[in-house]
């Protein structure tokens, strides 16, 4: 299983897991029941876990005419078009992502996205007899999978949702499947009508377009340790200004305002509570993580109080556009072309060698406020030190 920031709670488990640990359990208080079961807990690798899900995604995607990323560790495609037999297809796509990468993934195809995931989660749950590969295009598989899934397993339907159609006497997928979906609509919302519509076949749910860019970009993380001093926590805001600069230029954007907040622990009874935040107006739009740290560290002084323990820093980028879309008066200043081909050359270097080879000097490399992650696996696709390797 895998653990969240500063090892606090479990946020990630494998399904032979599952039965012994909830979602959301506090690390501390189940460390002894995992060491009975056998249970490994790891600290969070976000370098490691983004650079596979990528390498998969590409891998998906380029044996699909589309395809709809819908998170780190899944995706929906069309299939129109395959050639040939769709269950033998989902079974080379898995077998060329396990040869690949070495992940185990689950494949379910059917006629709508509801559908699909159903007949994933029947892949996965038995994997033994499906080999990881589930078609439910047949009628009677489909109808197979859904006398046989509780109405908790659908996609979108949550604890209290299953409590209220249990009521109803809706207790399988088939159950909802079978539904009046006018009734569910008026009783519940138009997503439970439109999954049981889904269940019954009749596709309701496209395949997304790529995401427009993003109209706030926010870094917030928990210190490793509470902080007592304002230079740790202005290296804290200026790594949280650096990586949002990166998403920044990633999706071609520039920013007109930013905000930076920073707080104490908000829980433990016995710590003085303090949270402030502060807007930043910046002279011109820009990307420049330069001038975005520096008006950033000027903030924090503002805000920062001698006295408190703080706990978290956060910073956010607002009033975003792209390159192009703004118009500003003849007099009005702008970002120097020096400073945008300066960042392009950053994020070439880092894009080749790796985040945080080249960054602004109040970016340690190795803080001592970082996040906590004790048991960190090593990153063995991203980290050229920390390679497998074999014994002869």
């Amino acid at each position: 299983m895998v653990l969240s920031n500063n090892d606090g709670c479990v946020i990630a488990r494998s399904y032979d897991a599952k039965p012994f640990v909830k979602m959301g359990e506090p690390y501390f208080q189940c460390r002894e029941k995992l060491r009975r079961h056998g249970i490994v807990a790891f600290s969070s690798n976000y370098a490691l876990y983004g650079d596979m899900s990528e390498r998969v995604m590409s891998l998906i995607e380029a044996m699909v005419p589309a395809a709809e990323v819908y998170s780190i560790d899944e995706c929906f495609t069309d299939l129109t078009g395959v050639q040939g037999d769709l269950l033998q297809f989902g079974r080379e796509v898995r077998a060329k992502v396990l040869r690949c990468t070495g992940i185990p993934v689950g494949v379910g195809i059917a006629r709508t996205k509801t559908l699909a995931k159903l007949a994933n989660h029947t892949a996965k749950r038995l994997q033994a007899q499906t080999g990881g590969v589930v078609d439910i295009t047949d009628d009677f598989k489909r109808d197979w999978v859904l006398r046989n899934t509780d109405v908790s397993e659908v996609w979108g339907i949550g604890r209290r949702m299953t409590a209220h159609l249990e009521a109803m006497g809706i207790k399988t997928a088939m159950d909802l499947a079978k539904a009046d979906p006018w009734t569910l609509r008026q009783k519940f919302s138009v997503v439970v009508e439109k999954t049981a519509r889904e269940l019954a076949g009749t596709p309701c749910l496209e395949l997304d377009e790529p995401d427009p860019p993003k109209q706030e970009i926010c870094c917030s993380r928990m210190f490793g340790k509470r902080l007592e001093t304002l230079p740790p926590i202005k290296e804290a805001v200026a790594t949280y200004m650096m990586r949002a600069s990166e998403k920044l230029r990633a999706q071609g954007s520039v920013c007109k305002k930013a905000r930076v907040s920073i707080r104490t622990g908000m829980f433990n009874p016995d710590e003085v509570k303090y949270a402030n935040g502060a807007i930043i107006e910046l002279p011109y739009p820009t990307d420049d993580v330069r001038l975005l740290t520096k008006a950033a560290a000027t903030a924090l002084e503002r805000l920062f109080r001698p006295g408190y323990r703080y706990s978290k820093a956060e910073v956010l980028l607002m009033d975003l556009c792209q390159r192009g879309e703004y118009t500003t008066d003849l007099f009005a200043a702008e970002q120097p072309v020096e400073a945008t081909r300066l960042m392009s050359v950053v994020d070439q270097i880092n894009g080749r060698w790796g985040r945080g080879t080249m960054r602004a000097a109040s970016v340690p490399a190795m803080p001592d406020w970082g996040m906590r992650r004790d048991m960190k696996s090593q990153s063995y696709t991203t980290r050229l030190d920390q390679l497998w390797t074999v014994k002869c």
